[in-house]
This record gives structure tokens, sequence and C-alpha cells, in this order.
């Protein structure tokens, strides 16, 4: 996920990644060190501004041996809740989180970023390990900002209420209610044929308020479209280059996007949309 160091204000040449001096520099003059217990694997994290940086994963004997690096950024408050688990990578000592929440309707997978505090209650705990909440986190190299869609508090209000009952009824369907399946079904025809009879008159992001979906081969990139509640604007101290941090709104989601300013194409302001690929990251908040 090279691609995704400009995300935090890194310009990068094709594969090439991060220069060598820059990586030795996250691995010495460091903001956090973490180790797995009886292994020898550890993480370097060096921040570059508040809440982003690069993480350098590796295994170390008498010297350290990084096996990969990666850009992260650390969303804030608790985005989501429900069944979450993380697995590990095939290709690496890499791990993603999927968390099921019913207002999304599809499972998201997500790059986990704690994974060394993952591994460690591993190792302390024979049983299951309880998860409370996961926080997510977008990376994104560029957005559009487009115009909100006109509503009054009255669509507002039953558009909320929509939402909840349809949470309802798919966490009832995930539970066997074949009345709710039924339900389910008859709601996403009439949603596809009155879409269908919209589209021929109207724009698509006059009619879809927010969404998120899958996006290419990777299996923790989103297409997104969701609506900014606030932004502030931060700089990478190393490049100087000034990044947006973006609080969206997603299908009831809340979670933070970071990207350049200088990619953003549009003025951001709370209430107004941002359309972008993001590579979507996510810490697992533990019971205590």
């Amino acid at each position: 996920m090279h691609q995704y160091l400009e995300a935090i204000g890194f310009e990068t040449s094709g594969k090439d990644g991060l220069p060598e001096k820059l990586l030795r520099q996250t691995e010495h003059i460091f903001s956090a060190h973490h180790c797995v217990a009886d292994e020898n694997f550890c993480e370097y994290q060096k921040e570059f501004g508040a809440g982003f940086g690069i993480s350098s994963f590796g295994r170390t004997d008498e010297t350290y041996h990084r096996e990969y690096y990666v850009p992260f950024f650390e969303g804030t408050g608790e985005t989501a809740r429900g069944e979450i688990f993380a697995e590990r990578r095939l290709d690496k000592e890499a791990y993603i989180g999927i968390c099921e929440d019913m207002r999304v309707g599809i499972s998201l997978i997500f790059h986990l970023q704690n994974l060394i505090f993952l591994k460690n209650r591993r190792l302390l705990s024979k049983k299951e390990i309880p998860c409370r909440s996961v926080t997510l986190s977008g990376l994104c190299r560029e957005g559009t900002i487009l115009l909100p869609v006109s509503k009054d508090s009255g669509q507002r209000q039953r558009q909320q209420k929509e939402a909840t009952d349809r949470t309802s009824l798919m966490q009832a369907a995930r539970s066997g209610d074949t009345t709710a399946i039924e339900h389910l079904t008859k709601e996403e025809w009439n949603t596809y044929t009155l879409m269908s009879k919209r589209l021929m008159k109207e724009d698509v992001y006059s009619i879809v308020d927010t969404y998120i979906m899958p996006y290419g081969l990777e299996c923790d990139q989103y297409s997104i479209l969701g609506e900014i509640r606030n932004f502030l604007e931060v700089e990478n101290e190393s490049t100087g280059v000034v990044l947006y941090i973006l609080q969206v709104e997603v299908n009831g989601l809340i979670f933070d996007v970071c990207v350049p300013k200088k990619h953003v194409l549009g003025e951001p302001q709370a209430g107004r949309r941002l359309k972008a690929i993001i590579w979507l990251q996510g810490r697992i908040n533990f019971d205590s």
C-alpha cells in the first residue's frame, strides 16, 4: 500500500516507496515501540503529525530486520459495534479486521492497526477475546467535494426512522426470521424500481445521499460518498504538505479521512459531501 503514503503527505515514485533514510529515522527516532511477548516480532511507529505517520514491522535478534512498513492514520471515537473479528494475512505478519454492522449491509474489512496488542492479548488469554467496538479511519490520495442533497427536517427524521427500521429487520433476518427476509426482499425490489425510474431524469448523486462499497481487488479499499460533519487542516512535519482531516458520515458510520489538500477538488464545508477512494484502517477496542 505504498501508494497511500501520498495520503499523509509523502510524494513517492512508483514502487520505490520511502527513502531508506526516512525509514531508518522511523526505526531510530520513533514515537512508539511495541513488541510481542515471547516473540521477536515488533513495531516501530513514527508520527509526522497528530495521529498519522509510518509503522515499520520486523523481527529483532541482535539487529532489527524490517519486513514491511505502512502509513497509518488513527481515527477518533467509536465507529461501530457488533461482531468483530481479526484474521492474519497469508502473505505477511499483518492482520485484517472484519466488522459486521447492520447499517452498512456488508462486512467491512480493514487493515488492523493494533495487531501487536492483539497478539499479546491472545498470548495471555486462552479464551476468545471480547471486542467492544472498532475505530475506523481512511487514507485517501484524492477526493472530490460535492454539494449536499437538499432535505428538510421532516425528510431527515423520516430517513433516520427508515434506517433504524431497516437495521432491526436485518438483525431479525440474520436470526432466520422469514417475515423480515421477505420484507427486506420486497423493499430492495421497490428501491431498485424507483431508482431505475429516477435515474432516467436525475443525476445519481442527487438521489444517493451516501454510500460505501468495495473497490478494486484489495479487500480493504472502498469507494465512499460521505457527508462532511467537520474538518481541520494539519501539516506533515517532514514535508510541509498540508492535509485535510475530514470527519464524514457514511450510512450512519462516522469516521475520519486523511487526504492531501492539494488533491481535493472543491472546498470542504460541513454538510457538503466527500467522494473518494479510501484504504480503510481500524483499531479494535477491547473490553478491559
